[in-house]
Parts: C-alpha cells; sequence; structure tokens
C-alpha cells in the first residue's frame, strides 16, 4: 500500500538496526555486509602484507553450489549451498572448521542462465540465525544448536509472487522485526514467530537487502522492487517515496547507500547510477543521474567523499570504479584483476576477483594499487570476501570454502 502523503526531508543516519552490538564481539560479521549494512569493518589488526605463497590457511570446506556470503558471530561460521536438489545451511567452527551442524530442506537448485544455488546470506541475531531461500522458505534456528524455532513458506501461505530468479536478498533484523524483499515494497514478520506484522502489495520484489536506516528520528526501510526504488516506515510498511526505476530484466540487485539526506542507488544491464535526494514530495529529487557506475550484483562502499564499486555485468570483464559521490565524475577505473566483489577494513581494500584470487590494497581516490595478493580459489567467484576476527571467508560458486588467517598473532609461513 502507498501514501502520497508529504512529509519532513530525511536525515539519513545509516545505524545498526538490529541493536545487538553488545552481544556479538566488535569483529562480528553477523550479517550481509556487516554490523552497519556498509560492507565496512572495523576491524584493525590483521595482516595486510602475505608471503609470496600467501596467508596460512586455517581450514577448507564444500558447501554446494551458490553465491552465499558468510555471517560470523560467537565463534561460528554461517553459509549456504545446493546439492541433490537441496538447500543447507552449515554451522562451522570459526577457529577449527569443524561442522557443527546443518540443515537441510528440499530446493531446486535453479539454474537460469547461471549455476543456480543458495544467493542470500545468513542472518545472526539474538542467539538465533534467519535465512530467506529463494523459493521463499524462512527460517529461524536456535543457532548454537541448529534447532528449528519456526518456519513459513511464503508462496504458498502468504502468495507471494516469485521474481524471476527466486528472492536473492538477505533477511534483516530489527528489534522484534524480521524484514525481508518481498513484494512490492518489503514484508516484516515478528523473529519470534514468525508472524506476519505487514506486508506490502503484490509485485514482483527487488533482488537487493533492504537497508534500515534513521531519516529524521523515524526509522526507514530502503529497498528496490523489479521496477522502482522505495522507502516505507519500516514499523508499518508505510511507503515514504518511490522513484520508478526500470532495469533489462527487473535487476535492481546492488543495495541502496544512504548517506546524509541522500540515497546512492545503482543496477547494472547498462541502466547506470543515481543520487537521490527524498524531501516532501512523494517522488525523490535526482541530483545526478549517470551510467559512470553500472552495479549488476554486489554493492559499492562509501568511504569519504567517493563511492568505489564494481561496473559491468556478469558477462563483461569487471571495472572496479572510484566515483564522486557529490557528482558521480569518475575518479579512476581498474579492470587489471577482474574484481566482482569488495569490503573495507582499516581504511583498506579485500576484493575478490572473479577468478579466485585476493587482493589488499589501500583505500585511496588516486587508485587501486594492491600491497598483497594471492590465488585463494578457482572457479566463478562472485561472492564478497569476509574479515571476521582476523580470519577471512571466501568462497566460489561451487561451494568450495577457504578460511585464510589474517591474524598478526597467528602462524605463518
Amino acid at each position: 500500500m502507498r501514501s502520497n502523503s508529504p512529509g519532513p526531508t530525511p536525515v539519513y543516519a545509516l545505524l545498526f538496526a538490529s541493536c545487538f552490538l553488545s552481544r556479538v564481539t566488535a569483529h562480528d560479521w553477523p550479517n550481509w555486509r556487516g554490523p552497519n549494512h556498509d560492507g565496512i569493518s572495523i576491524e584493525k589488526d590483521w595482516l595486510d602484507q602475505w608471503p609470496k605463497n600467501g596467508p596460512a590457511i586455517l581450514w577448507k570446506a564444500s558447501v554446494g553450489t551458490g553465491f552465499s556470503s558468510f555471517a560470523v558471530a560467537k565463534g561460528r561460521v554461517y553459509t549456504m549451498g545446493n546439492a541433490d536438489e537441496k538447500d543447507t545451511i552449515f554451522c562451522f567452527d570459526e577457529t577449527s572448521g569443524k561442522e557443527l551442524w546443518k540443515y537441510s530442506y528440499p530446493a531446486e537448485l535453479g539454474d537460469k542462465f547461471f549455476e543456480g544455488g543458495t544467493t542470500g546470506t545468513p542472518t545472526f541475531a539474538d542467539d538465533h540465525v534467519f535465512i530467506l531461500s529463494r523459493w521463499g522458505n524462512v527460517f529461524c534456528f536456535d543457532a548454537a544448536s541448529g534447532r528449528v524455532v519456526w518456519n513459513r513458506n511464503l508462496q504458498k501461505d502468504s502468495a507471494v509472487r516469485l521474481p524471476g530468479w527466486g528472492f536473492s536478498s538477505s533477511p534483516v533484523v530489527h528489534d522484534n522485526l524480521l524484514l525481508l524483499n518481498v513484494g512490492a515494497a518489503g514484508m516484516a514478520l515478528e523473529t519470534a514467530t514468525g508472524k506476519t506484522v505487514w506486508k506490502s502489495a503484490e509485485a514482483e520484489a527487488g533482488y537487493c537487502t533492504p537497508v534500515p536506516v534513521n531519516a529524521a528520528g523515524k526509522w526507514t526501510l530502503l529497498l528496490s522492487s523489479e521496477k522502482a526504488w522505495v522507502a516505507v516506515e519500516l514499523l508499518t510498511g508505510k511507503e515514504i517515496w518511490h522513484l520508478r526505476w526500470l532495469t533489462q530484466y527487473g535487476l535492481n540487485a546492488a543495495d541502496p547507500i544512504p548517506t546524509g539526506d541522500r540515497v546512492f542507488i545503482s543496477s547494472g544491464y547498462g541502466k547506470g547510477a543515481a543520487l537521490l535526494r527524498p524531501g516532501t514530495s512523494p517522488e525523490p529529487e535526482i541530483v545526478w543521474k549517470s551510467q559512470v557506475l553500472r552495479t549488476q550484483m554486489n554493492p559499492a562502499v562509501h568511504v569519504g567523499e567517493f563511492l568505489y564499486g564494481i561496473d559491468g555485468d556478469s558477462t563483461e570483464k569487471p571495472s572496479l570504479k572510484c566515483i564522486e559521490l557529490a557528482g558521480g565524475r569518475l575518479q579512476w577505473a581498474d579492470n587489471s584483476p577482474g574484481i566482482r566483489g569488495i569490503m573495507v577494513a582499516d581504511g583498506k581494500f579485500i576484493a575478490q576477483s572473479e577468478r579466485g584470487e585476493v587482493l589488499v590494497a589501500p583505500v585511496s581516490p588516486e587508485g587501486f594499487k594492491p600491497s598483497a595478493r594471492a590465488q585463494l580459489l578457482g572457479g566463478k567467484c562472485w561472492t564478497v570476501p569476509v574479515l571476521a576476527n582476523g580470519r577471512l571467508y571466501c568462497r566460489n560458486s561451487r561451494g568450495d570454502v577457504v578460511c585464510a588467517d589474517l591474524r598478526k598473532t597467528g602462524t605463518h609461513e
């Protein structure tokens, strides 16, 4: 349901919406894009210079086909994959890689124009883990034991419309709400029971993960559908603003990036990017619009006055670009490593190329100059690497997982 009533000009302060920082360590990575939903870690004491043969590998695992990233909390690592027409969520010990538990449920591979498998990432909150499958299965697990607390299939019990590639976003927890990119403008469930709190009109959802922000003292949720970018009241689902945004195949997948009173959006397939300034109108002002950054999947990272993100679709060689946020001016572009995913920690990129090379480089508007690089995986690598508690987690589409030791106190060759 939409509302066209005007409201105050929002100032977007990206805050940690789940309200459980005190329950995980400072360097945990409990959900997609990290504790602040921005791809940036506060971790500092890690190795950014490696020997010629790369960092030490602590452990490896095989989890099945997919592109799910990692959630790391309270000494445990969670990720997902598909094999034998089943999705499986795995829980590993972060130190040894020992499998602590796993849970499987029937799920098609869904290899429509790509390898298929799982695409969303588990979310840890309040000693529970939540997942949303491509086919609308929502699960709440006890994080330590893997016991199913509750589960639903949204296609069957809520008649939600499935996007062309299935639901590919990750769940977001805010207090007692589980927020999902489902329908025209999202859906909220009770974290304790799975009961529906609010839902939006029937339509194909976009593929981005919802981003909670505090706008002028009111919690707002930013997300995409197949045809638009929208902002809704987080507690009620009432629409605040709506921008029609048509991308080929309805594939609006890269998360929106709020900053100050503006919101940055970007889509692939030649669509491009825009900087929005929401106000009292039901449609936000477009500050600038350009094809300077065409982000098909993994979202950019905002550092200082610049955005750093992947330009280009899966059918072309990607380019890592730095653009000026205020005006969209291209600062630099580098396509030599073929990077598909980036995160930032202590002012440095941790980037993974599409062929499994991992690179570390200073975040700088002057260019991309790696200080360390290592071939940790082979195969197709589209998943964003994760650094948590001095350990780096990477995977490929086959489901090969490696955990590398980047602790300065660790043992290295």
